[in-house]
């Protein structure tokens, strides 16, 4: 009952007119970043917290925008999947394995509408999920202490590269660029400059903004540019533009099992939306089994990624929320926004001040009725948006993001060191390395050196006590699992390789 009665607090928050609207705005502006390929919601939420802040809107209505954006842009995401191959961003990849095939058939609307129809489940699925676990994960939060904080950023780590499928090396290196990124700058403690190379504009660090936009918009940019071909347009969609009651039907336990699967890896700190989606769509394909034509256009193909993509961005809120640490990229960003509002996310937030974190969680709900609710009419007005050829598409998201990483300290060493990251991060995703597992490496880099040393600093420098308490036990178990993860599924694979005929 008092968490229902916190909850209605919060939908006095996220109900009230200017949160409405800006909860519509947010929404609208999601959907188009998007569906634009190369800006995703990282990109979009990192570009308008400055905004917020420069118009010095209250924190629960930042939150609330910034919120509505990253939703905005996993609904927006699939547009340019379906309609085009290409996927807006990582957890955008298996939505056109089925997706694009859809198209091709002439079915681009059903595909869009069973796309919004299932991102609108895994959401609410997900945000009931936060509703009823948060503040018992925020209670149970409380216990943590330097230690427990350090091994948990290990075990988040971890799961990147024990979980990564078939790239767990090349998942842990990127971690451990992330990681030696972070330690850029001067050393808080003992004032030490640090990988700056007698540079005064490291001498503060990589700011997470450059980073974030170098990775992703500068590489995605030159990405762009590389398969960019002349005469490239939409795939135009004919025929019904909503599925049915039959096709909605046939995809909801999809939906179920997919947005509990998404919401699972959402609380899951490091795994994100595109490891969820992927993992949903190889269950929904074993399941389905020889009666599935997965890859040619199966409804439950496109109906699993979708469902997981959502769920999982409404459950990193959790971690987020209660423990102070990112579930995914995204919500790392929106951590640096609460930063700049002086609020420490933790346990302690939920008692402190339960206006901002309640008017949160009661705005994913208003966020995904407003996107059901726009989405739907607006599946024709999208396919026409998208014949926008890559000529003018490219430097218009090279401004966007020249202007964001401008606005932040108003340097040009920023534009140059974006450009720079941007080209290695190009390097990087041509060598096939995840530049999300780079990302939150950086992020918990800083978060895991400050823990570690609260923690000997505690101990008098005794190690001990980081397996001491039963949490890190605890902890120090499932590292070690998803360590052996990945040489076990090797082993497997192995054995499940037929001999030779003698």
């Amino acid at each position: 009952m008092e968490t229902l009665q916190y909850l209605g607090q919060g939908f006095g928050v996220a109900l009230s007119p200017n949160n409405l609207i800006t909860a519509l705005a947010g929404t609208t502006l999601g959907t188009i970043v998007g569906l634009l390929p190369g800006l995703g919601p990282i990109n979009g939420v990192a570009l308008l917290i400055p905004v917020a802040f420069a118009l010095g809107l209250p924190p629960e209505t930042a939150l609330i925008l910034l919120a509505s954006v990253y939703l905005g842009c996993e609904y927006g995401g699939r547009i340019s999947s379906i309609l085009l191959n290409i996927p807006g961003e990582a957890s955008a990849v298996m939505t056109t394995l089925d997706g694009y095939p859809l198209a091709r058939q002439g079915k681009g609307g059903i595909a869009l509408s069973i796309s919004a129809w299932s991102s609108f489940i895994g959401g609410m699925i997900a945000t009931i999920g936060v509703v009823a676990f948060a503040p018992l994960l925020a209670s149970w939060a409380v216990s943590f202490g330097p230690a427990e904080y350090f091994m948990l950023m290990v075990f988040a780590i971890v799961c990147l590269a024990g979980m990564a499928g078939d790239k767990p090396v090349k998942t842990a290196i990127a971690v451990l660029i992330g990681l030696l990124l972070s330690c850029v700058g001067i050393d808080a403690n003992s004032g030490v400059y640090r990988f700056t190379f007698g540079s005064l504009g490291l001498s503060d660090g990589i700011q997470f903004v450059v980073l974030v936009l170098g990775l992703f918009s500068i590489s995605e940019i030159l990405m762009l540019l590389e398969r960019t071909h002349h005469g490239q347009t939409a795939v135009k969609a004919s025929g019904r533009m909503l599925f049915n009651f039959k096709e909605g039907a046939s995809v909801f336990a999809t939906n179920l099992r997919s947005g509990l699967l998404g919401f699972i890896f959402g609380i899951l700190p490091g795994a994100g939306a595109t490891l969820a989606s992927a993992v949903a769509y190889m269950s929904e394909k074993r399941i389905a089994g020889s009666d599935g034509r997965f890859g040619d256009g199966d409804l439950r193909g496109l109906a699993a990624p979708e469902t997981a993509n959502s769920a999982s961005a409404c459950g990193s809120m959790v971690p987020m929320l209660t423990l102070g640490i990112p579930g995914s990229g995204t919500t790392a960003v929106m951590l640096g926004a609460l930063t700049l509002y002086n609020i420490t996310p933790g346990p302690l937030l939920f008692q402190n001040q339960p206006e901002i974190v309640w008017g949160l969680i009661a705005s994913l709900f208003v966020a995904n009725v407003i996107l059901i609710i726009m989405n739907i009419p607006m599946i024709n007005v999208f396919t026409r948006i998208l014949s926008v050829p890559n000529w003018t598409l490219v430097p218009a998201i090279a401004i966007i993001t020249s202007i964001g990483v401008y606005a932040v300290h108003a340097t040009t060493f920023d534009l140059f060191l974006m450009t720079a990251i941007g080209v290695f991060g190009y390097v990087l995703r041509k060598l096939d390395f995840p530049l999300s597992a780079l990302l939150l490496g950086f992020i918990l880099g800083g978060m895991m050196e400050s823990n570690l040393r609260r923690a000997l600093s505690i101990s008098d420098g005794n190690l001990g006590i980081l397996w001491n308490s039963p949490i890190t036990l605890g902890l120090w178990v499932l590292v070690v699992f998803m360590v052996a993860l990945p040489f076990w599924r090797a082993y497997r694979g192995r054995r499940a390789v037929p001999l030779p005929d003698a």
